[in-house]
């Protein structure tokens, strides 16, 4: 017979076995999405509320968010790509929109790419990761079109630029048979009246530094109301002013304004705008981007360099960004500050763009 104190003895030991063989299965944090993001084309304006759940998170450990749009772009912000982790375990952000979404948990230290072609795996400073694609009516909404080469996305989202809330249509963007793009105002009637329609691609690499030139036809003719906007834009990052440097070809709703300028932003400061008068005729506009200096060009017609040609250029030393996750964009809408507003549907078209790094 056992007594009372052989008992114990025995009860000690299993208590302390037990403990010592829970502390050695170490439990490995997991992450979760609570429910699917909405799928959308990534835009500065267009946010997606995500939230989630860690289970098994300890002390220290973050949240990382990405979202896929060509690449993974890390969210919300480059200068912002942590999303911290609640007492309940639980975490929330807003987003940036993409077709597919990504969570990883990284330990204190880990410093996350502000773009990415592939996801890390799991492992070292990741302790865990999931990915999950995006849902909803959204994802019938995003058009891809190919033009001199590239791939661009075609916006589909409302957007403030141009001091009015313009619409976007993905039809008013094409390509044709000799491979052109298409950028069209257009004019929309539905239940709520007529309004305007506009147009936007956004490129989907990033190339940086280097010499970037588009050849376009006549846009002399344009309405006073209508914007065509050339820029490099970084959604990731506010950082340098987004990185957005123009070829702006628009009289700003003044019939008597030049109708084109080159800016590097802010463009409120004198030195970052340059303004001249583009003539008719087929015209092409370029950037030579360095680093500290942003060189534009514009000359009448298609791939010429003689000097005779040149209708304007300026270089910019001060305020150039350095490259980061800026892509080019091709932007045609209405300008909603004028006392002349738009009359007409407007077009115009690309022959080509061409880059040398």
């Amino acid at each position: 017979m056992i007594s009372p104190w052989k008992r114990l003895q025995y009860l000690l030991i299993f208590l302390c076995l037990s403990g010592c063989d829970h502390n050695l299965k170490k439990v490995e944090p997991t992450i979760e999405f609570s429910h699917p993001p909405k799928a959308g084309l990534g835009g500065p304006e267009k946010f997606e509320t995500v939230v989630g759940r860690v289970t098994g998170a300890r002390p220290g450990l973050r949240v990382v968010l990405y979202a896929w749009s060509g690449k993974w772009w890390v969210q919300p912000l480059a200068s912002h790509p942590f999303t911290e982790i609640r007492a309940d375990s639980t975490w929330t952000n807003r987003i940036h929109m993409g077709t597919e979404y990504a969570a990883l948990v990284v330990e204190p230290g880990y410093k996350p790419p502000a773009t990415t072609d592939s996801l890390p795996a799991r492992g070292g400073a990741v302790v865990a990761i999931t990915t999950v694609k995006g849902s909803g009516p959204d994802v019938s909404a995003l058009k891809l079109i190919r033009f001199s080469g590239y791939e661009w996305d075609v916006r589909y989202l409302p957007s403030p630029r141009g001091g009015g809330a313009n619409d976007y249509d993905p039809a008013n963007a094409w390509t044709d048979d000799k491979g052109r793009l298409h950028l069209k105002i257009a004019k929309s009637v539905d239940q709520d009246g007529e309004r305007w329609t506009c147009a936007e691609v956004a490129l989907r690499r990033s190339l940086g530094y280097g010499s970037y030139s588009f050849v376009i036809d006549d846009v002399s003719s344009f309405e006073p109301a209508t914007v065509l906007g050339i820029y490099t834009w970084d959604n990731s990052n506010a950082d340098q002013n987004y990185r957005e440097m123009d070829i702006e070809i628009s009289r700003w709703g003044d019939p008597q304004s030049k109708n084109t300028q080159y800016t590097v932003q802010p463009y409120y400061v004198p030195v970052n705008l340059f303004r001249f008068t583009t003539p008719a005729g087929v015209m092409t506009h370029s950037l030579q981007w360095e680093p500290g200096r942003a060189s534009f060009r514009s000359v009448r017609g298609s791939e010429t360099t003689r000097p005779s040609h040149i209708v304007a250029e300026h270089a910019f030393t001060s305020g150039v960004p350095s490259p980061g996750s800026e892509t080019v964009r091709l932007s045609f809408y209405v300008y909603g500050k004028t006392r002349t507003p738009l009359q007409n549907e407007a077009e115009v078209v690309f022959e080509k763009f061409e880059y040398l790094p």
